[in-house]
């Protein structure tokens, strides 16, 4: 029999399409107008990108999992799914790759200047002269702040570019890069700070004008963790004074109503937050969420649980 679930949050066409021949969906509205919905609703299904409300989980007195589609789960109030015995999943792994693989095009394009020398090209500049020159990646310090799976994927790929590796994190992992315990010493050692350590109040304003400062004017932020990571005006301060030498970001405050001094700064490189977004990876992360819910609705298990 197929199960009801309220769905919160916008899915890629074709993972819908999926998800609607396996589970019937309903939205917001139809929770609100139907009383035997909210006692019949036994899972939720959403993106990471997506804000759970707590007063959703305690309308629905039989709600058993919240499956959502991506790592992140910072926007889930895990407190009170413990309090409801609500099981949460995520899907980690499958989208390590792409992640990774956009972390490093967004290092590119920022040393490389790719987007600027796109338009300059398409407006005919270069008939009057040659393209400033951009930087090196070879020989660089690369600082990864949380080498979780996907800061791992990213620094195994930055090997064959001939840089030097350290990281920042809850542990020293004893890995083969360098530990630095502390995050402003290792902004100090790096030319590159790359942030993939996970949202959350733990890490909310992590990356402030003192770190910044630390990086210093020649360096470098890659941000494709989560917005919430880094006080974001004062990267925009540091931006424009010149405090570091650019940034590229692929997650912000406010999505998608971004600060719109972002778009005065010639300096960053800005990406609509698509860090796992091929058909591959998100065909993958729903399929892994689909198989949580069957899983949870055949036997009360899961195959990727969030702890609390």
């Amino acid at each position: 029999m197929m199960q009801d679930l309220l769905l919160l949050g916008t899915f890629p066409t074709l993972a819908q399409n999926l998800i609607d021949t396996e589970f019937r969906c309903h939205n917001m509205a139809a929770l609100e107008t139907d009383d035997a919905l909210r006692t019949s609703l036994r899972g939720i299904i959403t993106r990471s990108n997506c804000a759970v409300p707590k007063d959703v989980i305690l309308q629905l007195p039989n709600l058993g999992i919240i499956a959502t589609c991506g790592v992140g789960y910072d926007l889930i109030p895990l407190d009170v799914a413990a309090q409801r015995n609500v099981i949460v999943t995520n899907t980690p792994d499958v989208l390590n790759d792409a992640v990774a693989e956009l972390c490093v095009g967004l290092l590119f394009a920022l040393l490389r200047r790719i987007g600027e020398g796109d338009g300059f090209v398409r407006s005919g500049a270069w008939r009057n002269g040659a393209f400033p020159l951009g930087v090196s990646l070879a020989g660089k310090h690369v600082g990864i702040v949380g080498l979780g799976r996907i800061g791992k994927e990213i620094a195994n790929r930055l090997v064959p570019f001939g840089v030097k590796l350290s990281y920042y994190g809850r542990t020293d992992q004893q890995l083969d890069w360098p530990f630095q315990p502390d995050l402003h010493e290792l902004a100090r050692r790096s030319d590159i700070l790359i942030l993939t350590s996970p949202g959350g109040r733990e890490t909310e304003q992590m990356i402030d004008a003192s770190v910044l400062e630390a990086l210093g004017p020649q360096g470098y932020l890659i941000n494709i963790a989560r917005g919430s990571v880094v006080h974001q005006s004062q990267l925009i301060d540091a931006l424009a004074s010149g405090m570091i030498a650019g940034a590229a970001l692929d997650v912000f405050d406010s999505e998608p109503d971004i600060d719109p001094r972002f778009f005065e700064l010639n300096n960053v490189v800005l990406s609509p937050h698509v860090g796992s977004a091929t058909n591959e990876t998100r065909m993958a992360m729903a399929r892994l969420t689909l198989d949580n819910l069957h899983r949870f609705f055949e036997d009360g298990t899961v195959l990727t649980p969030v702890a609390a």
